[in-house]
């Protein structure tokens, strides 16, 4: 069954209307008739069962024919990455959302190569955002995770977003597993963390200065291995460290 995605401010009611792409994809591609079913999402963790009601040149009407709501994860997971050359990003976010991360910080660090104003940060975030949109309709995620615009890496600390637990994936000498971070969290707090944070470097990983900088944050230096990972899979790495500590 198809998926469509339209805003929480769009999904009150028991008429739900596609427009624009999605209307666009609904008829031109899939060519959908009155009578057939589909699924929307609203990325709020709402998931509507619907039936095609209508159709006309440029959008869809949809009748609820049922809903199921999806709490949030239990853990809010933040995945901070150096942002790496050509398109690598878009895969990251949409192995991101299959990973469940609530939220995706593109980084700008000395060893990027892509150098960014204002305008271009906020049509890369605009783009981006779409790339999770479309992996929440590709895997039927509930709940779709917020691409934020690239940021240095005191930019985004200066913002003081606070995290129960964070890492930072490092070659140097001082790191730990991190099953031991976990084990130690849980042990000190008596629970499993509800906001988690993973730093994940770019091409050349991040200088020494932004790796002080981030541990100063509060990240832990944990391994990933005895290879160097590409950017993509470091990424990987990390989130499915975190789905596996918290889904025990």
């Amino acid at each position: 069954m198809h998926r469509f995605y339209i805003s929480p401010e769009q999904s009150h009611g028991n008429i739900l209307r596609l427009t624009g792409g999605e209307a666009h994809h609904a008829l031109r591609v899939l060519r959908l008739k009155i009578g057939n079913e589909t699924v929307v999402l609203n990325g709020a963790g709402d998931e509507f069962l619907c039936e095609v009601q209508n159709t006309s040149k440029d959008s869809v009407s949809l009748r609820v024919t049922g809903k199921k709501s999806v709490p949030a994860p239990a853990c809010a997971i933040t995945l901070l990455v150096g942002i790496p050359k050509g398109k690598i990003i878009e895969s990251i976010i949409q192995k991101s959302v299959e990973l469940g991360a609530r939220k995706i910080v593109p980084l700008l660090t000395e060893r990027v190569v892509t150098q960014l104003d204002n305008e271009s940060a906020e049509h890369k975030r605009e783009k981006w955002q779409q790339v999770a949109v479309e992996a929440i309709k590709q895997c039927g995620a509930a709940w779709l995770p917020e691409v934020a615009a690239p940021a240095t890496i005191a930019g985004f600390l200066k913002q003081g977003e606070a995290f129960d637990l964070q890492f930072v994936g490092s070659l140097q000498k001082e790191r730990r597993h991190p099953a031991e971070i976990f084990r130690e969290f849980e042990k000190t707090h008596g629970r499993l963390p509800k906001t988690a944070a993973a730093w994940v470097g770019p091409e050349g990983d991040f200088t020494p200065d932004e790796l002080e900088m981030i541990q100063n944050a509060g990240a832990q230096p944990i391994t990933l291995g005895n290879l160097t990972l590409r950017v993509e899979t470091a990424a990987i790495y990390c989130l499915s460290i975190l789905n596996h500590e918290l889904n025990r």
